[in-house]
């Protein structure tokens, strides 16, 4: 089996040629590639569920903390005044009251 240089070189100097008969379907091809790539990463960041550490940290510092201290003194000044207790009476039963 003997090798021809000639003959590789022209085969190699023909195929730009024939690459340009077929560089729309090429391009269309790769465009059609990167489109699959960047829906399928799409699709996979998109099922993406969050940390649950960062639910828990969410969930822990949203609730409400009344001071105890708070608390007591309020009952305090209701215990106090005849119309707070009245007006705090009046909540209770109709939260809706003018």
């Amino acid at each position: 089996m003997s090798i021809n240089l000639s003959s590789i070189r022209t085969k190699i100097a023909r195929t730009p040629g024939q690459l340009l008969r077929f560089r729309i379907a090429v391009f269309l091809t790769v465009l059609a590639i990167v489109y699959a790539y960047l829906i399928w990463q799409i699709n996979i960041l998109s099922n993406v569920g969050p940390d649950p550490s960062v639910l828990s940290a969410q969930s822990s510092s949203s609730q409400p903390h009344i001071d105890q201290a708070t608390i007591s003194k309020i009952k305090q000044l209701q215990d106090n005044s005849v119309n707070v207790q009245t007006l705090f009476n009046q909540a209770r039963q109709n939260p809706f009251q003018e």
